[in-house]
This record gives structure tokens, C-alpha cells and sequence, in this order.
């Protein structure tokens, strides 16, 4: 379980794929202090839970299945990764809980600047729209943040300057795909929603 507060900015230095799709990971930690974590820890990577396969003392090493290749997106050489260790029961919950389980990939519609502020617009996919609700919270490559108006399959935040110099959304634009993550309270609403009419049906 994760907060959505990102802890460093790493960059991915190396991948090696295997014959299956599968890949092994290797991350650059950046400032993220590694003496506290251990091979089978989880490390959010770009909103996706990771688990630490290999540890150096400013690298870790992760491995990505195909399946999560194929429904995340952030992994390519080079690329920046959001970084956030797993949270302890004695951790600030700064953001909301977040999963680690991505939901789907959304595409950046609109980046432009209001105020001190920047203005991100984004195409949710489909079967995401009916959880993205106006002040309710979503986590975009692991971040958590507030959605501020919905319309259809488009969603508007605001990242302010703090959160375009501590992560690495500041390097989005027009175009760009991200990780989604719906608030898991939505997902249970859904649920308690489906389970009660099921109910009364009976």
C-alpha cells in the first residue's frame, strides 16, 4: 500500500528482456534512501508496485511481467519513474491509499500553464470514466491528486509547482500516456452498489 506522495525521481538505466516478454529492471534510486529496504520489498515505480529483486546502494532491480507491460506504461530506458517506497503503519497518510495496481493507461489531452500553476487535461479509458469524480482523488503515475472537473471521459488537475519539481510529471505533454489509478473507494462503492441491487432482486 502506497500514499501517492513520491518520495524521489529515478531513471530507468538498464533493461534486459527474456524470451517470454518478461523483462528484469534495473532502477537508478536517485535521493531514495535504500538502507531500509530489502529484496522482497515493494517500490511504487511510475504507480506500479514493484517488488525489489536486486538492491545496490543507489539502484534496485525490478522484474516487469508482460502482462503489466501490456497495461502500464514508464519502463522504457531512460525514461523518469516516480519513485515511492511501500507505506508503514506509523507513515502520514499525505495523500490516499493507493493500490499500487494500475487501472488503466489515460492519454494527456491539454498541459498549459495557469497562474504558477499548470493545467492537466486527460482522456480517461472508458471503463475508468464512472470512478473519476470532481474533488475526488486519482493517482497519475503514482502521484495522488485531486480531480478538479470531469466532463464525459476527460478529467482536469492542477500540479502545482511543488509537484512539477518533485516528480516527473512536469516532463508530460501533449500526447503523453499515463498510469491510471482510481480511488479504491469508488471501486467499493461500486461493489456494495452491485451487491445490494443483486439483493433485492432476491
Amino acid at each position: 500500500m502506497f500514499t501517492g506522495i513520491i518520495q524521489a525521481v529515478g531513471r530507468v538505466s538498464h533493461l534486459v528482456e527474456s524470451a517470454g516478454g518478461d523483462a528484469r529492471i534495473d532502477i537508478a534510486a536517485a535521493g531514495l534512501d535504500l538502507t531500509d529496504v530489502a529484496l522482497g520489498d515493494s517500490i511504487a515505480c511510475n504507480g506500479v508496485c514493484l517488488t525489489v529483486v536486486e538492491r545496490g546502494a543507489d539502484h534496485f532491480g525490478v522484474d516487469v511481467s508482460l502482462e503489466t507491460f501490456s497495461c502500464t506504461v514508464g519502463f522504457a530506458p531512460g525514461e523518469a519513474v516516480n519513485l515511492e517506497k511501500a507505506l508503514r503503519v506509523s507513515d502520514r497518510l499525505g495523500g490516499h491509499l493507493v493500490s499500487g495496481h494500475v487501472d488503466g493507461v489515460g492519454e494527456v489531452l491539454r498541459f498549459d500553464p495557469v497562474g504558477d500553476s499548470m493545467r492537466l487535461d486527460i482522456r480517461a479509458p472508458r471503463d475508468l470514466e464512472r470512478y473519476i469524480a470532481a474533488k475526488g482523488s486519482i493517482a497519475l503515475m503514482g502521484v495522488s491528486l485531486t480531480v478538479n472537473r470531469v466532463h464525459e471521459g476527460e478529467f482536469s488537475i492542477n500540479l502545482i509547482p511543488h509537484t512539477l519539481k518533485e516528480t516527473m510529471l512536469g516532463q508530460l505533454r501533449p500526447g503523453s500516456r499515463v498510469n491510471l489509478e482510481a480511488d479504491m473507494l469508488a471501486r467499493y462503492a461500486e461493489r456494495l452498489l452491485a451487491y445490494a441491487n443483486a439483493t433485492d432482486k432476491d
